[in-house]
């Protein structure tokens, strides 16, 4: 990328060349590995003047640190670790597995009972344990003591930043990065005292928030000033990076773009989805997490929506569609399966190496904000 420049205070904060932060993504669904940016995808994004992120919140403490080392081993660019922190999520405890499903109301079991037969998936026997390692705030704790250990550069809460973690963080000479969804969690995540805050906006994929960017982005960044802003929510091209940076944004996160890769570890079938969902393949609802998430759009969406059932609250609402999950994946029914991603699919038309995708974003960017000024009639 010579003689392109793409520069903003988030590159000296962080250490990295480009403003282009690629998502710490993991998943809660059966059959998909649990850490979806892998070493190598993290390695080859920071390699290529961005900064990766791990997303291994879904694994054992002792698993985030095979997954730090295997990525010092690839890269000696800054990289960071995106971990879920529990306590907030939810009011219903995290024990047993089994204990907790006798938790879920008869009615609810027998829709999803009726849509598997409706669908003809089949029954499989899955144990959800990545439910319990992703919330159980015990797990979340030693999992954060590895960061802390490795002196991983950069750490990034994805719901939620609890104080402790700043405070150690800081003393440890660790940046820290809080994603948030509205203007209040914001103002909150700055009084914190965090280093930037990450806005996903509505087009997001996973567990987000409910208000676009274009509204998001300018009243955050007004609120938080001096603290970067990050926007989150669809971008998969330079054009809106262009965009994120007119509206006061200080980089850009990016997450299912980077998905699409040979580096990211989700299985071919996933990614095929993504590349197939288009503008409209995409549908954000509460229905198969117990929190508002976008993942890939089927008619399973439209019969939970009008079932006249509230989804439940995390985690029973994904512990009752895990078995649906697992049967459709089994199956080959992915498209029935609920994966998880955003809608920057509008701007994804194949798989592309991830050093490839850092190089197109910036090229497009720096061409869209050089093309700006001509807006603008300079005539007395």
């Amino acid at each position: 990328m010579k003689g392109q420049i793409l520069y903003t205070e988030l590159c000296d904060l962080l250490g990295i060349q480009y403003p282009i932060i690629q998502a710490g993504m993991g998943m809660l669904q059966p059959y998909v590995p649990p850490v979806s940016t892998s070493p190598e995808l993290v390695a080859a994004v920071s390699n290529a003047g961005g900064i990766g992120i791990l997303g291994p919140s879904g694994v054992s403490p002792g698993e985030v640190a095979d997954y730090i080392k295997k990525t010092k081993a690839l890269t000696d660019k800054p990289f960071g670790v995106d971990l879920i922190f529990a306590g907030s999520l939810s009011g219903t405890a995290v024990g047993n597995m089994q204990d907790l499903k006798n938790q879920i109301p008869p009615e609810y079991k027998a829709l999803l009972k009726s849509l598997m037969e409706k669908y003809e998936i089949p029954e499989v026997e899955v144990e959800p344990t990545i439910w319990r390692t992703m919330l159980d705030p015990e797990i979340a704790r030693k999992q954060f003591e590895v960061v802390l250990e490795e002196k991983v550069p950069v750490m990034v809460s994805g719901l939620g930043t609890p104080p402790f973690v700043v405070s150690e963080c800081h003393a440890r000479g660790i940046k820290v990065l809080s994603a948030v969804g509205n203007l209040k969690t914001a103002c909150r995540a700055a009084e914190l005292g965090v280093d930037a805050i990450i806005v996903e906006g509505w087009g997001a994929g996973s567990h987000s928030g409910r208000i676009d960017n274009l509204v998001l982005i300018p009243p955050v960044v007004d609120a938080v000033k001096p603290i970067p802003v990050i926007a989150a929510g669809g971008i998969a091209d330079g054009r809106q990076i262009a965009a994120s940076l007119m509206l006061g944004a200080a980089g850009v996160w990016i997450g299912t773009r980077f998905l699409a890769t040979p580096e990211a570890a989700i299985p071919d079938w996933y990614k095929q989805l993504i590349i197939q969902a288009g503008d409209e393949g995409t549908q954000k609802n509460a229905y198969w997490t117990g929190r508002l998430n976008r993942h890939y759009k089927s008619p399973v969406d439209e019969a939970l929506e009008t079932s006249g059932l509230k989804p439940l609250p995390m985690p029973l609402q994904g512990l009752l569609t895990f078995d649906f999950m697992a049967g459709a994946i089994k199956a080959g029914k992915y498209e029935l399966s609920g994966q998880l991603m955003g809608q920057g699919t509008a701007m994804i038309k194949k798989l592309k190496p991830a050093a490839q995708i850092m190089e197109e974003l910036v090229t497009e960017a720096v061409a869209a904000l050089d093309t700006a000024g001509h807006f603008i009639n300079k005539e007395s």
